[in-house]
């Protein structure tokens, strides 16, 4: 990876624990029996996980482990993008919503 590039955000599948599945879109996940719900709360999960990895290695940073300040920096900027993406999709979600209340019937 060089800098500038994208960061990858692993997707798992539901009740996958081990390595990252490749990316599946929502309309593949739908036909494979998953619903939307089941996509949002897998994506919801990830972000939280990412969130604490960040959290262990700023944590191990500051108390001296074995963590480096460019993994920890790497961890920070992935927690960081995923939750904005996840904002993002939220505010489309509810926006979505408004919509579809508006109208009438």
């Amino acid at each position: 990876m060089k800098i500038g590039d994208p960061l990858p955000l692993p997707i798992r599948a539901p009740g996958e624990a081990g390595a990252p599945a490749a990316p599946a879109s929502p309309a593949a996940k739908a036909g494979e029996g998953g619903s939307f719900a089941t996509v949002l709360k897998d994506s919801i999960s990830e972000v939280n996980r990412l969130q604490q990895k960040a959290d262990a290695s700023i944590t191990e940073l500051a108390t001296g482990g074995k963590a480096g300040l460019h993994e920890t920096m790497i961890a920070m900027e992935q927690a960081s993008v995923s939750f904005k993406l996840m904002m993002q999709v939220r505010n489309k979600i509810v926006e979505a919503y408004q919509e579809v209340m508006r109208i009438q019937v």
